[in-house]
C-alpha cells in the first residue's frame, strides 16, 4: 500500500506524518485490496480539513472528508469514516457473493 501525504496552506512536521501513517496502517485490516492512500491536509482560517482518497482494486476510489479545529481530531474522524466506508464495501461484496 502506497501512502502519499500532501499539505496545503500549512506546515507538515514529522509528528504529523508519523501520526497519519500510524492511522493509515490500520486500514488494510478492514479491506485488503487497498492499493494506495492519498491524504491531503489543508489548513483554513480556524479549522483543519482532511481529505483521504483510498484507491482500491477493481473499484472506484473512496473519498473521506473531515473538518475540525484540532488537526489530530480531524485525522481521527477522517480515518473513522474511511474504516466505515471500507467495512461497508467489504460487506456489500460478501453479500453479493452469496
Amino acid at each position: 500500500m502506497k501512502t502519499t501525504i500532501t499539505c496545503r496552506h500549512g506546515e507538515r512536521t514529522e509528528a504529523i506524518d508519523d501520526y497519519v501513517l500510524r492511522k493509515t496502517e490500520r486500514l488494510p485490516r478492514y479491506y485488503d485490496a487497498i492499493t494506495a492512500v492519498e491524504i491531503v491536509l489543508d489548513h483554513q482560517k480556524s479549522s483543519h480539513c482532511i481529505e483521504m482518497i483510498i484507491s482500491i482494486d477493481h473499484g472506484e476510489p473512496l473519498i473521506c472528508h473531515a473538518d475540525d479545529a484540532d488537526l489530530y481530531a480531524a485525522i481521527d474522524r477522517c480515518t473513522d469514516r474511511a474504516v466505515r466506508q471500507l467495512s461497508d464495501r467489504k460487506s456489500r461484496i460478501r453479500d453479493d457473493h452469496h
